[in-house]
């Protein structure tokens, strides 16, 4: 089968062809191998037949890179974007678009019978704890007639979602598997004391001379004068990149766990580099579009970015500049870098694979913890490795000194063997979906609506085992049987219906702090959350309050950015906190800390923010102070310029929503109005 001139991988042709014959589909193959191109299929297919088709992803660099290469394959009018903070031809007939605003735009009803398809890619995200509950209600409220194209990384359990799906859709949802990779993977264990091993030749290193370093190290023993005990020499960044280089291994992306390191390694290689790593052509075209770059980026792109540029080399995190992010890609999209440090957001679906991928460790902090990646994690960023027509085979690094493998070795097995976790139901219905849900449907119908989650579903099957099994252990005359019948009868009374409560439990929170009346009426609180989207009882008890009515419009702007973001850790505030700011803060904080919010918090188990030092922040950006300008105001170590633009496009859209909840109140929806057109400029505005 052909497409765009490509002769289809097996999996491709059996997904378009599931497509064709009008089934949903859930695609799982190894990175690298073109499951998007089946997405790419069904956009086309789409317009074609003049329908609607939807994109989703869930990070805002590969929502943007679709955006640019479906406008440049369909045309700037066929193509829109809504992420919430920007919104570009919203009505476009095949839209990119973030799961929460397709998940708000279903709740609130809009008309979508010309939608023919929705793209759910990284399909995974729905156990991610804070944003998975989102793609199970998109999945449960689309209309049953919309296809479905779910694009995942492996999983072990993809059969059994895919029967609660089709179960949901109420028609068959085919899955498509590949296991090989196009590109085959070759893993390697690399450290200054050994080189380059494959894991095998690396055990044997460790068994052979690994414990001898350590016990060398730890009793001081060894060459030269000092005998105090000092750790092993511990493997650089350097040194990996020097081995990869040595071995014909670049271009390389290079994962870190810190948005500092990749600052401070790329610096750092770059002044050890004394000459460029691309080869004379490569420069002349680099310098070529650096020399655009300058005007058009001004200042933003400064002299020591260009020179490690110059030199082959760049980092990509979250909190670079959405230009300066943009400019990376570019760069090395078109072969003018050769080592690239990243975080692990350059690893979720952006198509820019490399020769080989290195990994500075493999233990990483999860939000409450150090903890090894999961194989899903590694291999999604290990896939990166390879490219398909230009490399035989995909070469993965990872940094493995012998004072870390005792620690990590049964984690790095899992990898070799590919044990890939299974997807799990995060389903907690936000504070706005509860509502909204109590707005539009009886309570019988929602009944229905929450008992066809994931999660539900799941508990449903358990609850049938444990009774199934203790239907067995009831003929038995042990008391110990007995005993573990009866418990097994407790736990499925206990998972049975489990979902249910739990929103039945949100709902007389509702009721009690006043929101809902007795007989689910709506009340004051309940008419502002079902508008909010973001820290929803901690906005709304700040309405309430009457604090949004007494704030000039750049301080309310400010207080906006301080509840939807806080600043970076590596980032401290270059200013002088104001009288005024400082009573804002204690205003917000006993709000905050009241009974209301904490015990809503504790229910979802989410913590509502508030970022104090952003205020000042998000006032000056509000008052026309230009980027720079903002941007001194802030002492960091590593950029953070796109942690500040990504708070005030979210401000800006916590803006929007306060507009619909002071609808009804001229004065006050006029002035944010006007709020949000001052603020909508500049770096703001840019798509990256």
């Amino acid at each position: 089968m052909q497409y765009r001139g490509l002769t289809l991988d097996p999996f491709q042709a059996t997904a378009i062809k599931h497509l064709e014959e009008g089934r949903s589909v859930l695609v799982s193959a190894p990175t690298g191998n073109g499951k998007t191109l089946v997405a790419d299929w069904i956009v086309e297919k789409s317009l074609e037949e003049n329908r609607r088709v939807v994109y989703t992803a869930p990070v805002k660099a590969l929502s943007n890179q679709k955006y640019r290469d479906y406008t440049r394959l369909y045309g700037e009018s066929a193509v829109g974007l809504v992420t919430g903070d920007l919104v570009i031809r919203r009505d476009a007939p095949c839209r990119v678009m973030t799961t929460e605003i397709l998940r708000n735009m279903l709740l609130s009803g809009e008309d979508l019978s010309d939608l023919k398809a929705v793209i759910l890619d990284e399909i995974h995200f729905l156990d991610d704890r804070e944003r998975g509950t989102v793609w199970e209600e998109v999945l449960i409220y689309l209309p049953p007639s919309v296809q479905i194209v779910g694009l995942s990384a492996t999983l072990s359990n993809l059969e059994t979602f895919a029967d609660w799906l089709t179960e949901v859709r109420g028609s068959p949802v085919e899955v498509v598997r590949a296991f090989e990779r196009i590109v085959p993977l070759e893993i390697h264990y690399a450290s200054k004391d050994c080189g380059i091993l494959t894991p095998d030749q690396y055990a044997s290193f460790f068994k052979r001379k690994g414990r001898q370093i350590l016990s060398e190290a730890s009793s001081g023993r060894g060459r030269g004068r000092s005998r105090s005990r000092r750790p092993p020499r511990r493997t650089r960044d350097v040194d990996l990149v020097r081995m990869a280089q040595k071995n014909d291994l670049l271009p390389a992306l290079y994962f870190v766990f810190s948005r500092r390191d990749t600052e401070r390694f790329a610096r750092g290689l770059s002044n050890w580099m004394h000459s460029s790593m691309l080869d004379r052509e490569a420069q002349q075209r680099l310098r070529e579009r650096l020399h655009t770059a300058r005007a058009e980026l001004g200042e933003t792109l400064d002299q020591d970015f260009i020179d490690m540029l110059e030199k082959g080399i760049a980092f990509h995190h979250a909190g670079l500049h959405v230009q300066l992010k943009s400019l990376v890609e570019e760069l090395y999209e078109n072969h003018l870098v050769r080592v690239l440090y990243c975080t692990s957001t350059f690893a979720l679906g952006i198509n820019m694979p490399a020769r080989s991928v290195i990994f500075d460790g493999i233990v990483k902090f999860d939000g409450t913890a150090m903890r090894p990646l999961p194989t899903r994690g590694f291999m999604q960023k290990a896939g990166r490795a390879g490219r398909r027509g230009l490399d035989d085979q995909g070469h993965v690094l990872v940094r493995v000194d012998v004072g870390d493998y005792d620690e990590i070795k049964g984690n790095l097995e899992q990898y070799r063997k590919g044990d890939y976790e299974a997807v799990h139901s995060s389903f907690n219905l936000s504070w706005n979906s509860v509502v909204s849900l109590l707005e539009r449907l009886s309570m019988e119908r929602i009944r229905e609506v929450v008992e066809r989650s994931f999660l539900s579903w799941h508990l449903r099957r358990s609850s049938a085992q444990k009774l199934t099994r203790a239907e067995g252990l009831d003929g038995s005359r042990n008391a110990k049987q007995k005993k573990q019948a009866r418990r097994l009868r407790k736990q499925a009374e206990l998972e049975d219906g489990q979902v249910w409560r739990e929103f039945q439990h949100r709902v007389k929170f509702l009721q009690r702090v006043g929101y809902l009346d007795e007989n689910l009426g709506f009340n004051a609180g309940a008419k502002v959350v079902r508008n909010l989207q973001m820290s929803e009882i901690l906005i709304t008890e700040l309405v309430l309050a009457g604090i949004w009515d007494e704030l000039e419009s750049p301080t309310l702007f400010g207080v906006c950015c301080a509840l939807v973001s806080e600043l970076p850790r590596a980032a401290t505030p270059n200013f002088r906190v104001t009288r005024e700011d400082r009573s804002i803060h204690a205003r917000v904080l006993k709000v905050l800390t009241s009974e209301i919010v904490t015990s809503a918090d504790e229910i979802t188990g989410i913590a509502s923010s508030w970022g104090p030092d952003l205020i000042a922040l998000g006032r000056a950006w509000a008052n026309g102070r230009s980027f720079s300008e903002v941007q001194l105001l802030v002492a960091s170590d590593t950029d953070v310029a796109g942690d500040l633009i990504s708070t005030f496009r979210r401000a800006k859209d916590l803006v929007g929503q306060l507009r619909d909840v002071y609808s009804d109140f001229p004065d006050m929806d006029e002035r944010l109005h006007k709020l949000s057109k001052t603020v909508a400029r500049d770096e703001v505005m840019v798509v990256g």
